[in-house]
């Protein structure tokens, strides 16, 4: 999701919009630590997108806990009620509308665990029941007629990888298959599944009907046991990673790739896509985070910008250096801080997502500048005027940050090149006059 079809706030800001539609309904928990909650439990960009969405569109679920709705939506109301909150509801099951600490999903509903799946006929007895397990060959089986097999499987896996090299030791194939998958009703079936087919082990994996099988190959022919041959991509024909399955074989990344590509609907380029649209159109991976809704704030510069460069503290934009260490002027931390453009003066990435109740108009919103114990708002917040460029110290040069000059001295530096010094000393004394070997502005006509 790009084109921003749900309210602005939601994609621009989703932490923050997730957060002040938490904080208008529950006020007996702090605003930092409704923060801290939605941040751990938003995942990444997408899923907060999703989250914050769902709930600008939907706010009563917040106060109902009815879906449909995200998993995370639920996840955060245990969460808050957990911690405390109570204003706010807790998952309600679908059916039943009992409210819920623990839940199970069926398409985007929530539902108690008294309200389970669908029973299905058993490939064993007919009989239309809950079920329980799978056989080998995948079919439903009640808890009546379970699929039995006694024997163990790292012995089935051992006889059949010692038919390719009898001087296989057993450890060494049972911690293959303890590291391929640690569930032993998993391990049943990578057993069942090599005992039908041993050829899968000797280049034929591109047919595994499990993932897992591909995992144990790897680490068999890792520990040197003769015979196991790691499979190739049925397309390209390379012996690579293939855990993609593609018409019933398992294939590269690449190849996958291949089979999905289109024509961007923004640029045309002829790629596989990163995302779609609202409207389901696809976007190229360079759409994606070109799009204006996707450019994030610098945590150095506060300019929403392309990433560059992702830190602990935050993202830092191309133009931007790594974080100098400074004391804070907001919270006196000696740490990695940025410089305020409305301030000038320096502040750490924490104070720049931080949240407090302005102590001149009294509002909610972002602190901007002042101390913890008074912080204030953006709109109470003196602007400094910048007299001087922090590296060459340039009188004329009115905004935050280095002088154009001195970003290209930087630049050409980087590039090998050597540049004339920009120092306001070589100006003549009461002039504005460009320095020399500057070359002079077009003139009209």
């Amino acid at each position: 999701m790009t084109t921003p079809k749900h309210p602005d706030r939601a994609i621009s800001d989703p932490i923050g919009t997730t957060v002040d539609l938490v904080a208008a309904i529950e006020p007996q928990l702090a605003i930092e630590q409704v923060r801290a909650m939605v941040t751990s439990l938003a995942g990444g960009r997408a899923k907060a997108r999703r989250l914050a969405s769902h709930l600008a569109e939907h706010p009563g679920v917040l106060t109902d806990g009815r879906s449909p709705a995200p998993r995370a939506i639920g996840d955060l109301l245990i969460a808050l009620r957990e911690a405390g909150a109570s204003h706010l509801s807790l998952p309600c099951c679908a059916d039943c509308g009992k409210p819920m600490r623990t839940f199970r999903r069926r398409g985007q509903d929530w539902y108690c665990w008294s309200h389970k799946p669908q029973p299905e006929p058993c490939a064993a007895c007919g009989n239309t029941r809950r079920i329980t397990t799978r056989d080998r060959a995948g079919r439903p089986r009640c808890k009546m007629c379970p699929d039995l097999d006694d024997r163990d499987p790292i012995t089935i896996i051992h006889k059949v990888v010692t038919a390719l090299d009898p001087a296989a030791d057993r450890e060494a194939i049972a911690n293959a298959v303890h590291r391929s998958t640690a569930r032993p009703s998993y391990q049943q079936k990578l057993a069942w599944a090599l005992e039908t087919d041993p050829g899968l082990l000797t280049g034929d994996g591109h047919l595994s009907p499990l993932r897992a099988i591909l995992r144990l190959i790897d680490l068999l022919h890792t520990a040197g046991i003769a015979g196991v041959v790691p499979p190739a991509c049925p397309r390209c024909h390379r012996v690579v990673r293939i855990d993609k399955p593609l018409d019933g074989q398992r294939v590269c990344r690449t190849c996958i790739a291949h089979t999905r590509l289109e024509d961007c609907s923004r640029c045309g380029a002829h790629r596989e896509p990163a995302t779609r649209d609202d409207q389901g159109r696809p976007l190229c991976p360079n759409c994606l985070i070109t799009d204006p809704a996707n450019l994030e704030p610098c945590i150095n510069c506060g300019r929403r910008r392309l990433v560059d460069t992702r830190t602990p503290d935050g993202p830092i934009c191309p133009s931007c250096p790594a974080l100098r260490t400074a004391t804070c002027s907001i919270c006196d931390e000696n740490r990695p801080c940025g410089t305020s453009r409305t301030t000038g003066r320096p502040w750490c990435p924490t104070c720049q997502r931080r949240t407090a109740s302005c102590s001149a108009c009294g509002r909610i919103a972002a602190v901007i500048s002042g101390t913890l114990a008074e912080p204030l708002c953006i709109d109470c917040t003196a602007p400094e005027v910048w007299h001087t460029c922090p590296t060459c110290t340039d009188p004329d040069h009115p905004h935050p940050g280095q002088c154009a000059r001195c970003l290209l001295n930087q630049r050409s530096n980087c590039w090998g090149l050597q540049r004339r010094p920009s120092t306001p000393d070589s100006r003549p004394s009461g002039t504005t006059s460009p320095p020399p070997n500057t070359p002079s502005p077009p003139t009209a006509g």
